[in-house]
């Protein structure tokens, strides 16, 4: 299937085009908040509370999120999370114009994001389904893991190392605020699609309960679930929060070679996602996604054992490569076994277990980076990451059934959404 089939729909076309401009600004407020953090305080543990602020209350939220996105419009619920980030970071560009960004507005503004992802996540999962026919799924989830590293980890980096040294953090945050009110636009022109809501006499505790009983129910779900946890702990802390650092402080370099560094992942994920859109499905899938999750957590050592910025460079081309060849099995696994009803709440209870300890992760990155420096750090973080994915993929029933047919969910798809009919 061609990875332009799922963008001759109108309403699909729409949602990227947006999400795509947003993730650009994205990736420019990657570079711009590890700079602006250090800027104010030159301490790891100025941007480890950046992601502190981010992740406690997306965690939190996000079983929330998710049931609030199996009730209501979906699309409503991502328009007001574009509106809510985008007012957000635009008053983070204000202040930092003024010269006043302090530490605890960047918190603030951490927060208010993580709490908007809170809703939107979960509810980007669950209308995928809606927008594209089944047979179409993969490579509508191919054309995610082409979109998102174009623009978040090769374009917007690169676009923020330069703006951050020509405008400053002030107006990478503006172009990252006015990405979001951009992606907002473009929701608010998509066809309105019927809310897909549960029951009306059942509580939204109970709604909660029917997800968690259904993962519990499938070994495939929950297993992953917890692999994630325990290796987003080992890793996604010491690279968000020392890779920065090490560009900074080891290697004496800017925020250009910082954006090189994400950029090289950017094209590394776009060709992984690029393969994946060409290829059949693989009759392995489970096998298939761990193998490459823990070829991707492996990567992350090479940060570690890296003393020039080329190494760096590589490291990142592979790790992000490898993670979204697997991400695109993954989405479109969840997407194709379970119902489009309960969708949203376990896309939600996926996000909310896979970053559970993300705020733990961030609070022993300082403390632990502080004992055995950032390198050792790094390259441990990779090897014993590797280790415990690898190892959740002989987690017993984890492989059941791999060669024999599932039941393939085809959500019923909007009529509007069937129709190639051009933007306008």
């Amino acid at each position: 299937m061609s990875l332009m089939t799922p963008l001759r729909r109108r309403d699909f076309r729409l949602l990227w085009t947006g999400m795509a401009v947003s993730l650009i600004g994205d990736g420019i407020f990657i570079v711009a908040i590890a700079w602006q953090a250090y800027a104010v305080s030159n301490r790891p543990s100025s941007l480890a509370y950046v992601g502190l602020a981010t992740s406690i209350p997306q965690i939190v939220l996000l079983l929330i999120g998710g049931g609030v996105s199996d009730r209501m419009d979906r699309q409503k619920i991502l328009f007001l999370a574009d509106l809510t980030r985008g007012l957000a970071v635009g008053c983070l560009a204000g202040l930092a114009a003024l010269g006043t960004a302090k530490l605890w507005a960047l918190y603030v503004v951490a927060g208010l994001i993580g709490t908007a992802t809170a809703f939107a996540s979960p509810a980007l999962d669950a209308l995928l389904p809606q927008l594209v026919p089944g047979p179409e799924l993969t490579g509508a989830n191919a054309v995610e893991q082409v979109a998102r590293p174009v623009a978040l980890q090769l374009a917007g980096p690169a676009l923020g190392g330069l703006a951050v040294a020509t405008v400053h953090a002030a107006g990478a945050f503006a172009f990252d605020a006015a990405s979001f009110l951009f992606s907002a636009a473009c929701i608010a022109r998509m066809t309105r699609l019927p809310a897909l809501a549960a029951s009306s006499s059942q509580s939204f505790r109970h709604e909660v309960r029917e997800g968690l009983r259904y993962a519990r129910r499938h070994v495939w779900l929950w297993g992953t679930f917890l692999s994630a946890t325990f290796t987003y702990l080992l890793f996604i802390g010491p690279t968000q929060v020392l890779l920065p650092y090490i560009v900074r402080n080891t290697l004496h370099q800017g925020a250009t070679t910082y954006g090189v560094v994400l950029a090289a992942g950017g094209v590394g994920a776009l060709l992984g996602g690029l393969v994946m859109a060409r290829r059949r499905e693989p009759s392995r899938p489970v096998t298939w996604i761990y193998a490459w999750w823990t070829l991707a957590t492996l990567a992350v050592a090479g940060y570690g054992l890296a003393t020039q910025a080329w190494g760096l460079v590589l490291s990142a081309f592979v790790m992000s490569g490898a993670e979204a060849i697997g991400a695109v099995v993954w989405v479109t696994l969840k997407q194709r076994r379970v119902p489009n009803a309960i969708l949203g709440r376990v896309s939600s209870i996926d996000w909310c277990i896979s970053s559970a300890l993300l705020p733990l992760s961030y609070a022993l990155t300082v403390p632990v980076a502080h004992v055995l420096g950032a390198r050792t750090t790094l390259f441990l973080a990779g090897t014993v990451g590797a280790a415990v994915t690898l190892g959740f993929l002989y987690l017993p029933g984890m492989r059941e059934g791999e060669e024999s047919e599932h039941p393939v969910v085809t959500p019923e798809v909007h009529p509007t959404a069937r129709s190639g009919a051009s933007v306008g």
